[in-house]
């Protein structure tokens, strides 16, 4: 769930984008049904993830859960805006 009052903006999808470009496979965010690659800031800003909103975030390699994990904590973190 994204918690800061600003929402998925450019600068956190920026964030999330440099996390998930380290992966070894695909990334793909999830809201409402649309799935993004994660590791695309422009992708990232078209979910129009306001406060509230619930993202699913998944991953196709299973090595790269440590790459999912610190994307849930960045997330989880409000993007350290809080």
């Amino acid at each position: 769930v994204i918690s800061n009052d600003l929402g998925l903006h450019a600068r956190a999808a920026a964030m999330v984008s440099r996390i998930a470009q380290k992966a070894t496979d695909r990334i793909w965010m999830v809201k409402d049904g649309n799935r993004v690659d994660a590791a695309s800031v422009v992708d990232i800003l078209t979910l129009a993830g306001t406060k509230g909103s619930k993202i699913r975030i998944e991953i196709e390699d299973p090595s790269d859960v440590k790459i999912l994990d610190q994307m849930v904590s960045l997330i989880k973190d409000g993007f350290g805006e809080q």
